[in-house]
């Protein structure tokens, strides 16, 4: 079921909004709800890790960080 919505903004937004529907050749609408559904969807998930993020993840373990006279060096300069 589709719900009329009227929304308030800065005229040169919406000129950029049309400009950039024609470009994509969606309506102004179909960018609105795909964007209103993108921003409700993330809300509710967890934050996204990237797979560079997960590929290094337990790379390093915190033993082997406590080892590292580097870790003792910036603790000492950030005091």
């Amino acid at each position: 079921m589709e719900t009329k919505l009227t929304l308030k903004m800065d005229r040169r937004v919406v000129e950029a909004i049309k400009k950039y529907a024609k470009q994509t050749k969606r309506s102004v609408s179909k960018l609105a709800e795909d964007y209103f559904k993108r921003i409700t969807s993330d809300y509710k998930k967890e934050p996204l890790i990237t797979p560079l993020v997960q590929e290094l993840s337990g790379v390093i373990s915190e033993k082997d960080l406590e080892n590292l006279d580097y870790t003792a060096y910036l603790e000492k300069k950030y005091e």
